[in-house]
């Protein structure tokens, strides 16, 4: 998602929060998810001041996005699966959905399907190995690729599975296992994600405003030094060059 927004707005100063310390998300309580997002996002803002809140989280969103915006005061882009486009895509009316636990359960993503995918078939399956993975492969790691082999499984398995020609991305940190994904999916298979929408919207919501990055970007990590330290030069590639803790 950085990468698009650094397309569009590439002076735009970021602070990016890895709330590492909270991980997985996925596995918690949907009150679990939003005393800790509502309580990171409170902690960064009053720090902070930014003039804009992305929540670069599907579960996070699809959980607290509500209370967030009831909360804080500046403008909230919450990151949502990106079944919308994916009902405009598909041939064969078949979507897979790929997400945390969490994510696949929530009723916000029902009334995404019942508002845009009505008449389509949305299959739902729930790959935690992929965010171990997709964390691997931000950290420089090797990865097996028995979770993309069980995720895909996953999906197909179902009834009309054979048909998917379509599947949502329903967690940011699937994107970096796109590659993978589509190669395992085979051809005729697109893969889906909000972070182009997200980008644009943010690009939106700042536009007239003066953007000028004064000092290198940051990023925030909520656990030990130890373990964040394994994911910097990863960071350098997105342009966070400073890493902190909160």
């Amino acid at each position: 998602m950085l990468a698009e927004l650094r397309k569009i707005l590439p002076d735009a100063p970021v602070i990016y929060a890895a709330d590492n310390a909270g991980r997985p998300y996925g596995s918690k309580t949907e009150a679990q998810v939003s005393a800790r997002v509502a309580g990171l996002l409170g902690r960064m803002t009053e720090r902070f001041h930014p003039r804009l809140v992305c929540v670069a989280c599907n579960t996070a969103s699809t959980i607290a996005l509500g209370i967030v915006r009831g909360t804080l005061e500046v403008p909230i882009v919450g990151t949502v699966p990106a079944i919308k486009p994916a009902a405009a895509m598909t041939t064969t009316g078949v979507i897979g959905l790929l997400g945390t636990e969490a994510t696949i359960r929530q009723t916000y993503v029902d009334r995404l399907e019942n508002e845009f995918a009505a008449g389509k078939t949305l299959l739902r399956h729930a790959a935690p190995g992929l965010v171990e993975a997709a964390e691997a492969t931000l950290r420089g790691e090797s990865t097996s690729g028995v979770a993309v082999e069980a995720a895909i499984a996953g999906l197909r398995s179902q009834a009309g599975g054979e048909l998917i020609d379509t599947v949502v991305l329903a967690c940011t940190h699937f994107p970096l296992l796109k590659a993978p994904l589509a190669q395992a999916f085979g051809p005729g298979v697109n893969l889906v994600h909000g972070a182009e929408g997200i980008a644009r919207r943010i690009a939106s919501l700042t536009d007239g405003q003066k953007i000028q990055r004064s000092e290198p970007d940051l990023a925030i990590f909520t656990s030990d030094k130890a373990e964040y330290a394994g994911y910097a030069a990863a960071l350098a590639g997105y342009g966070l060059d400073r890493i902190e803790m909160l």
